[in-house]
């Protein structure tokens, strides 16, 4: 098979970032920047769901294939829509519950006449292209324990190249590569070390190992560790060099995983590994200390480009922390490091000599709250970014989002499987933490960002009311393709940033849009479905159901369904229950439904604060019981009790009463 990008496979679209160096730039330029206001709505297939759609679809020769929520597939004639197959693997509806983020995939991959599906319980699933029958699987991880996969697999010359999620929920990170011709396993390479008493894993790791062990204190490893790679890979096949993002540290607090002391490697890392063995090459810490649930699982690039007067073959990233990274691949030299956002509460710079961050006094998490900006939240998410050749600029969505930060006093941490596990103390001093969210919320930002990596700038910006925007595609057209916060499909000039062409589609992608080619015709394609990163300032957000959406130039007479109608916010019922009560549910909203439902109760992909009487007096069937199950919300009783449920009501109705006044002002 050819590699993605070849010129015989112009028309296609058949990985997740288009090529394996993930740089999702286009060579099609049939829609450009003199065209593109002709673009119209070619034909579209509703999801039936209210949960975020996430994935990239595939396109290999004129066959679209696509993955909804628990990793259903269904494959359409990309021209006109029609289905042809779909594949749903069956995957148990508790799942939404024990992965830290709901049942969505970010997308699948295709080799040589299969589509491969990392499943949400960790099965790694072929099936034939052609009829959706599947061909083979295995079982990823043990599913005792608490991971689970969000992130898309890709092939790289015939190798499936997987990680996992979990990291919140307390496991060791590892990745694994399988023969897609028949899914044995090639190798397995470890993100953290284990516990040393159990001496060498026999796996790909173990070098590398010997390099993170003597970072790492006390006993990290009754916790897993973290470090899980939950979506950011990339390839260079002529260093046959497989890169690998990684992810937070378990618990968050670095006081109590790893004792407050050593860089914790691998978290927060880029890992370069062998692409036949896996075995340790080198290996670059973007957050060493990791004490902030910052990821480097943010997408990566690889270009080649000029910097000092001679061309370096690099690999960039934007993660989490807020800063621009510019890394020769095939050594993990820095090069260059800017901040694309503010980042005065966590670092001055990065030190080019060490290369390490400059901790900004106080950065580090005590017993006292603090706010950290960029926080969990992101300054860049898992949002899909693009880089153009022909503008040499990379385009993604960043945010400006604080958190409140402290941790627990010694002895109140306790670990619990499957659970969030942050270690975090949610309710101390609440009037400092009030003026601090306060200013979280005034200072909240969210746009699209054009950045040159050579000069580590700015080239231009497009403002959004709020955060929130998606994954970005840019193309030969002078095209930069975004779905939008305001709940649109929006198309820049790549050059300049100037709106070309907008369409209001009830819906705010968070995806990556493609484009592809059947029979002479240009399509860009995306799926919109909004669930992600928690909004403040968002206020009551009411979608349509997710949709795949297909565009052409000319289409016309395909017009989506009207909205539903507005809903007005209710008033919340008086508040009743002790101070106590109310601290206790917003610790264990903090643990349990902050991810879903947004921090301190705002946004979300369901504001709680806004609930309906009846929801209210179903809230403990609900949150227990499961009575929502078919709409994702399956039932805790596993992990809360009667008493507990009871005191995170008790603090939602706290919630919205605080916020009644100003929120019923803008239905």
């Amino acid at each position: 098979m050819l590699t993605p990008d070849a010129p015989a496979n112009i028309a296609n679209w058949m990985s997740h970032g288009r090529n394996w160096g993930e740089d999702r730039f286009s060579p099609l330029a049939q829609i450009n920047d003199g065209n593109v206001g002709q673009l119209g709505l070619a034909w579209f297939d509703d999801l039936a769901t209210m949960r975020g759609v996430q994935a990239t679809p595939l396109v290999v020769d004129g066959v679209l294939y696509n993955e909804s929520i628990y990793n259903i597939v269904t494959a359409y004639n990309a021209a006109t829509g029609e289905r042809l197959w779909t594949y749903d693997p069956q995957v148990g509806a508790e799942w939404a519950r024990l992965a830290c983020c709901g049942p969505s995939s970010r997308g699948i991959a295709a080799w040589e006449g299969k589509i491969y599906i990392a499943a949400l319980d960790g099965r790694l699933i072929a099936v034939d292209a052609a009829t959706g029958q599947e061909v083979w699987t295995v079982q990823t991880f043990d599913r005792a324990e608490a991971y689970s996969i969000t992130g898309a697999p890709r092939v790289y010359d015939g190798k499936v190249v997987i990680g996992n999620g979990g990291a919140d929920y307390g496991v060791r990170g590892f990745v694994a590569a399988y023969d897609a011709a028949t899914g044995e396993r090639l190798w397995k390479f470890y993100t953290v070390p284990g516990n040393p008493a159990n001496g060498p894993d026999g796996e790909a790791s173990d070098s590398a190992m010997q390099i993170a062990l003597p970072t790492w204190h006390g006993e990290w490893w009754r916790y897993g560790g973290g470090g899980t790679a939950w979506d950011a890979f990339a390839y260079d096949p002529q260093l046959n060099l497989v890169y690998i993002g990684t992810g937070n540290g378990t618990p968050h607090m670095w006081h109590f995983r790893s004792d407050g002391q050593g860089d914790n490697l691998f978290l927060c890392s880029i890992v370069a590994v062998n692409a036949t063995s896996g075995e340790y090459v080198w290996h670059y810490q973007m957050v060493p200390e990791e004490d902030w649930d910052y990821t480097c699982t943010q997408p990566m690039i690889t270009a080649d480009l000029e910097i000092g007067g001679r061309t370096r073959q690099v690999i960039m990233q934007a993660p989490k922390n807020g800063f621009f990274y510019v890394i020769d691949r095939a050594t993990g030299e820095l090069l260059s490091a800017q901040n694309y956002v503010s980042v005065n509460t966590w670092a001055s710079h990065i030190d080019r000599a060490t290369g390490r961050p400059v901790l900004m006094p106080g950065a580090h998490n005590t017993t006292t709250p603090h706010l950290m900006s960029p926080s969990w939240l992101a300054a860049h998410t898992w949002h899909p970014m693009a880089y153009s050749p022909l503008t040499g600029l990379v385009y993604f969505s960043a945010q400006e989002q604080g958190d409140v930060y402290a941790r627990a006093e010694d002895g109140e941490f306790t670990y619990v499987h499957h659970r969030s596990n942050s270690g975090q103390q949610r309710r101390n001093q609440p009037e400092l933490r009030a003026r601090l969210m306060e200013q979280a919320r005034a200072e909240e930002k969210g746009y699209l960002l054009a950045w040159n990596p050579v000069t580590q700038s700015e080239a231009w910006r497009v403002p959004y009311r709020v955060p929130g925007s998606g994954g970005v595609l840019a193309t030969a057209g002078n095209l930069v393709v975004q779905g939008t916060i305001d709940k649109t499909l929006a198309i820049y000039a790549a050059d300049t940033g100037r709106k070309l062409w907008e369409m209001d589609i009830d819906q705010a992608p968070v995806a990556g849009a493609i484009t592809y080619l059947v029979d002479g015709v240009q399509y860009i394609a995306i799926n919109a479905g909004w669930g992600g990163s928690p909004v403040y300032n968002l206020g009551p957000f009411q979608t349509s159901t997710a949709k795949l959406l297909v565009f052409r130039l000319g289409a016309s007479g395909v017009t989506l369904p009207p909205p539903p109608p507005p809903s007005s916010v209710p008033r919340p019922p008086f508040l009743t229950a002790t101070e106590d009560m109310v601290a206790r549910g917003r610790e264990l909203y903090g643990e349990n439904c902050a991810r879903c439902h947004g921090p301190n109760a705002v946004g979300g992909m369901k504001d709680l604060r806004w609930m309906t009487a009846e929801t209210r007096a179903a809230f403990a069937d609900i949150v227990l019981r499961g009575t929502l199950a078919d709409r994702g919300m399956i039932g805790f009783a596993g992990q809360l009790s009667e008493a507990d449920a009871n005191a995170i009501h008790a603090f939602l109705i706290a919630r919205a009463n605080e916020d009644y006044a100003d929120a019923s002002a803008h239905p």
